[in-house]
């Protein structure tokens, strides 16, 4: 295909923004157009940002709660929610006003307006003011993102029904919550207002929290959790909602126990997930399928079935993370421009929970169910230094390799800044690195990051701070 010499995005969020700024650095003509009247999409005006600045909140919370344990008291702190509310807000909008002036210098026009496809290579826009316009794309990228999901069964617009949108307003601490779902949007926003004082209560329908993590990772969370939370119900959907004066009444079945009972919530968090937003964009009139899932169709280089659109991120298919949303729409606009784009690379997941999960690469129970021979090496913090000092021992470093060759195949870390310790095993793994590679890489001391030497070590048996027998060679 001919480079274009014009982009149009919709969508101004972690896929939409770094990939027009991208396009302007290569000198095509970029068009961004969004209904928010910021740049940033739901990831930091209603998302990731927003969640890790309550986050940030809750963690000095307990930290000031729990240093008792090491012989420091300090008052019960006093918490200020509007205060609280405006310095959220602030970090949002200074991020926002940053993306504002890194567009105007690059000369990306943007336009605040609601699209809807005409033909295949026509927008119908409508600004804030009612006036209409019509806008002709050559080239156009889909990044309109996702939406919080919300099943059917729960009394939509309900004045004590939250979604995260919602939660993250912050707009009250109700004194009970009921988190439905237990994945990580419910968890990390559970732990907000748990930390602020409401008692909560999570029930997630399968058999633990965060579905689709390794069991082993999970066990220093839940711990936790159930110091934290009023209650975790698992195995336990939601079968009725109903208007209560206290806030809703709610029936909480377990089919697995054969139970159900009710119980009267303040406020309710419906946290199961997002779907992909395509509301409103009448993609039949420009040629474009979905998937039964309700992403947009695209082939392997993110072309949709009009050959003039292309999509990526959230609304093109999983996983719904932003850093996978900015590396694949980047990577899209450089191809298009006639630009090497990144190589495909391994995506890492992290959960801000306290503590952090984070994995990247193939987990161990990806690897059970495609029948793969793996060797586990688990590095437990308890034999840290640095985490004993952080009176942290609760963690956990795992290393996932091929038996027989020592290539690195996945790690996954448990543990207070599990998301940032995690990027050294994603350019391990898209290096093509060995278990060898990692344990022979010099860790500063003390750090966290030491666990993901030791745990390399392992691989071998001749671990430091750790005895395990080594093992003859396979023959």
């Amino acid at each position: 295909m001919t480079a274009p010499t014009s982009l149009t995005i919709l969508g101004a969020g972690p896929a939409g923004y770094p990939a027009a700024f991208l396009a302007a650095d290569l000198g095509v003509s970029v068009t961004l157009i969004d209904a928010a009247p910021a740049l940033g999409g739901t990831c930091l005006h209603r998302g990731c940002i927003p969640s890790k600045s309550l986050l940030h909140a809750a963690r000095l919370l307990s930290d000031a709660r729990e240093a008792a344990a090491i012989g420091l008291d300090f008052a019960p702190p006093a918490i200020q929610l509007e205060k609280l509310r405006a310095w959220k807000e602030s970090v949002t909008d200074r991020l926002a006003q940053g993306l504002a002036q890194l567009a105007k210098a690059r000369g990306v026009r943007v336009v605040q307006a609601r699209a809807a496809f005409a033909s295949p290579t026509q927008l119908r826009l409508a600004a804030p003011d009612g006036t209409a316009a019509a806008h002709d794309f050559e080239t156009l990228l889909l990044a309109t993102g996702s939406v919080p999901a919300m099943p059917a069964g729960f009394p939509a617009g309900h004045p004590h029904l939250w979604d995260s949108t919602a939660a993250l307003a912050l707009a009250e601490i109700p004194e009970t919550l009921l988190v439905v779902g237990g994945g990580y949007i419910g968890l990390e926003l559970g732990s907000v207002y748990a930390a602020l004082g409401a008692r909560v209560t999570v029930v997630e329908m399968t058999g633990g929290l965060l579905p689709g993590a390794d069991r082993d990772l999970i066990v220093p969370l839940a711990k936790r959790l159930r110091g934290i939370f009023q209650d975790i119900h698992l195995n336990t959907r939601v079968a009725g909602v109903a208007d209560d004066p206290a806030g809703l009444r709610v029936t909480l079945e377990n089919a697995k126990a054969g139970e159900k009972r009710e119980e009267t919530f303040a406020k309710v968090l419906v946290a199961v997930g997002r779907r992909p937003y395509v509301d409103g964009l009448e993609l039949e009139k420009a040629g474009i399928s979905l998937t039964e899932r309700g992403f947009v169709s695209v082939d392997e280089t993110g072309r949709t079935a009009n050959p003039r659109v292309f999509a990526a991120g959230d609304v093109a298919g999983n996983p719904m993370l932003a850093h996978k949303a900015t590396h694949e729409a980047r990577t899209l606009v450089a191809r298009l421009a006639g630009r090497a784009g990144h190589a495909p690379a391994p995506v890492p997941s992290v959960v801000f929970t306290d503590p952090e999960i984070a994995w990247v690469g193939l987990t161990e129970t990806q690897a059970k169910e495609q029948g793969l021979e793996i060797k586990v090496s688990k590095f437990p913090w308890a034999a840290s230094g640095r985490a004993l000092t952080l009176d942290r021992a609760d963690g956990v470093t795992k290393i996932l390799a091929d038996p027989d060759t020592g290539k690195l195949l996945g790690v996954a870390i448990a543990g207070p800044g599990a998301g940032d310790l995690i990027s050294e095993a994603s350019l391990a793994l898209a290096s093509g690195a060995s278990v060898a590679d990692l344990a022979r890489t010099i860790h500063p001391h003390p750090t966290l990051s030491e666990t993901l030497g030791e745990a390399a070590e392992l691989h071998a048996g001749l671990c430091a701070h750790l005895y395990r027998p080594a093992k003859p060679p396979r023959t």
